[in-house]
């Protein structure tokens, strides 16, 4: 949702201001990224099978 995207780019950004390195930055959105994706799977997917 908004709210995630927004969380992400405030993430992003407080990071990449710290000074770590982008390749770092990077791949810590990407997890939390693909943990948000992967709990909006799991949820949907019982209701699928079931």
């Amino acid at each position: 949702g908004w709210k995630a995207q927004v969380r992400l780019c405030q993430r992003y950004r407080r990071l990449a201001a710290t000074g770590k390195p982008q390749p770092k930055v990077t791949t810590a959105i990407a997890r939390e990224l693909f943990g948000y994706a992967w709990d909006i799977a799991r949820r949907v997917s019982p209701a699928i099978a079931g």
